[in-house]
């Protein structure tokens, strides 16, 4: 553990370019009130604080820790911090949800923070507590943080790969340009199995193995066979709690033909045991298998996980539930789709052009928060949902155009209507000079992908 007089030298070193600012409540904080303030909270605690590659660590280990560091689902992401508040102000607050097992501040350097912290707690229970209390906290006035779980990622996303390529041959290409890879995972097509989608999600051994990775891919000048492939990080799954597991009673079903039916599905899992399946509700190449019993889906999923169904070897798993309050779910694509399961969306390793192994691509109504203008013959009015009304599942291919008023749906429409794959939505960031986040989106058509109109950005 590095002494108070080496924390001092830190601490000196950050305010050199930096000697005023603001505590926010119109008072004015020199650089050598600021490391008074630190030091004191270092004095107080018995923490450590070292300042490296951009970050200033509390912690990590705290006085008196024995044994390897927390495990994972102990960190915290804490944004939309003020630029001028620092850990003397910020500990006392994250103190309350348990004890720290490090604080990261991310840092200019100038000497502000970058608006973001990163916050480990000793125990789940504590970060879980952390998030409950502290996200939208006021810490001051007018100013709220946003405080979610942080993982560490190590998988990345790889897009624009050639469709015939086969896993082995993708496996021992990514292990060729990159280190540290454990496994690739890739979907065959929902229109022909003997391809993949497109795209492939690459395991890294550690997040540091997956950044290295990254960094050496993310300039989207490297190619693969020939291609310029599109990298970036893996949207992480939903992680849920073994007591919400172990209630479920739903299988969720992928790489299943098109064509198959939700008859023919049931039919299926209801071979080992006649009357066990409740319900099936497909959506293109997957679907969900409600079970009466938990433990006839469990042994469903030991049955037909690897089977055949019209010629297709489907997976099979558990659903992941997800927290009620996400009944509507952002899309990677800008879509937010209506929770087709009423109480629980199960999100797992569905088919879709996005970044997620999570997140389901085609729901058969979708509603776009952009809207175009509505043609004038069509009335577009609300009108009131009673709790029994009788709804009747329909594609949105048997509509017309004119019923659209997304002009995500119409290219949806399009696509569909001229035999084409679905269009493919990438989501960039960068950020502007004030340090607000942008985005943007690079919406690909791949059947025309060696044109010069393939893309647009809008």
């Amino acid at each position: 553990m590095r002494g108070l007089h080496a924390a001092n030298h830190d601490i000196a070193n950050m305010h050199d370019e930096s000697t005023d600012v603001t505590n926010g409540c119109g008072k004015i904080r020199t650089g050598t009130q600021n490391e008074a303030a630190l030091l004191a909270l270092m004095e107080k605690t018995g923490y450590s604080m070292v300042q490296e590659n951009g970050q200033r660590k509390f912690g990590g280990p705290p006085p008196g820790w024995e044994g390897p560091p927390p495990p994972r689902g102990c960190e915290v992401f804490v944004g939309k911090i003020p630029r001028d508040m620092y850990e003397d102000e910020l500990v006392p607050v994250f103190e309350r949800a348990g004890k720290i097992y490090e604080f990261r501040l991310m840092m200019e350097f100038s000497g502000e923070n970058r608006g973001y912290a990163f916050v480990m707690y000793t125990t789940k229970e504590e970060a879980q507590l952390a998030i409950r209390i502290l996200n939208n906290y006021e810490i001051r006035p007018g100013k709220f943080i946003g405080v979610c779980v942080s993982l560490d990622n190590c998988r990345l996303f790889i897009g624009a790969i050639p469709k015939e390529k086969k896993k082995e041959e993708i496996l021992d290409e990514m292990k060729k340009v990159t280190e540290g890879v454990v496994d690739v995972i890739v979907y065959p097509s929902a229109t022909d199995k003997t391809k993949n989608r497109g795209f492939a999600f690459v395991e890294y051994e550690s997040h540091r193995a997956a950044a290295m990775a990254r960094r050496k891919l993310i300039p989207g000048t490297f190619q693969l066979w020939g291609h310029t492939i599109q990298v970036d990080w893996a949207d992480p799954e939903k992680e849920v709690d073994e007591e919400t597991m172990q209630r479920v009673k739903v299988l969720y079903v992928r790489n299943l033909m098109i064509s198959t039916t939700e008859d023919a599905i049931k039919a299926e899992f209801n071979k080992f045991k006649p009357g066990a399946v409740e319900r099936v509700k497909k959506l293109r190449d997957y679907a969900f298998v409600h079970f009466f019993n938990r433990e006839d889906a469990v042994a469903a999923m030991s049955i037909m996980n690897g089977k055949c169904i019209d010629g297709a070897s489907i997976e099979v798993t558990l659903a992941k539930p997800v927290n009620k309050e996400s009944t509507w779910r952002q899309h990677l694509n800008g879509q937010i789709s209506p929770n087709s399961e009423n109480i629980l969306v199960f999100a797992n390793k569905e088919d879709g052009h996005q970044k997620s192994l999570g997140k389901p691509a085609n729901l058969s109504i979708r509603l776009n928060g952009q809207h175009s203008p509505s043609p004038p013959e069509i009335e577009r009015c609300t009108y009131p949902f009673f709790p029994g009304t009788k709804l009747t599942p329909i594609s949105m291919y048997s509509l017309k155009s004119n019923h659209f008023s997304s002009a995500v749906m119409h290219l949806d429409y399009y696509c569909n209507k001229n035999n084409w794959a679905p269009p493919e939505y990438y989501l960039y960031s960068t950020t502007s000079q004030d340090g607000k986040v942008l985005l943007v989106y690079k919406i690909v058509i791949p059947t025309i992908a060696n044109g010069s109109q393939s893309y647009f950005m809008p």
